[in-house]
């Protein structure tokens, strides 16, 4: 029963690699008609480009992510037997339960460890009083010069 939900599910993968790429070569012929037209764009010229290339993001993604899981099972089995021999440390959380992880529950000590901006009001800013003195004396000279 294993084999076969193993089987269901590359051959959903491939269902939808190649649905994709279906997919996405007939919008680049759409835009390779609209590039051909009289109203035609260059625009219209690199999305004929792209969309193939959107096409085979998924079959990218499904390749990449069998790359690690074998990467990971390999290092798992010879991280397994030099473990072994050497020392014991925590064991190493597998691809899947990293990815359905969810994040810890905020405590109330980490609540209260988290940085509280400081209120504007509270504090003079240096700056601030010193551009608002230079404005004030360009508004008196002013006033003087007028007067």
């Amino acid at each position: 029963m294993q084999a076969s939900g193993f089987n269901q599910r590359r051959l959903m993968i491939v269902s939808v690699s190649v649905l994709s790429v279906l997919v996405c070569c007939a919008l680049a012929a759409w835009q390779l008609e609209r590039f051909l037209s009289a109203g035609g764009s260059y625009q219209n010229l690199g999305y004929v480009l792209l969309w193939p290339l959107f096409g085979l993001f998924p079959a990218f993604m499904f390749w990449r992510l069998r790359r690690l899981r074998q990467a990971e099972e390999t290092s798992d089995d010879e991280g397994h037997s030099e473990k072994s021999a050497t020392s014991v440390s925590a064991p190493r959380q597998s691809f899947a339960s990293r990815l359905n992880r969810t994040p810890p529950p905020l405590t109330q000590t980490a609540a209260r460890q988290t940085p509280i901006a400081p209120d504007p009001a509270d504090s003079e800013d240096v700056v601030l009083a010193e551009y608002n003195r230079y404005l004030a004396e360009l508004g008196r000279r002013a006033n003087e010069g007028s007067a």
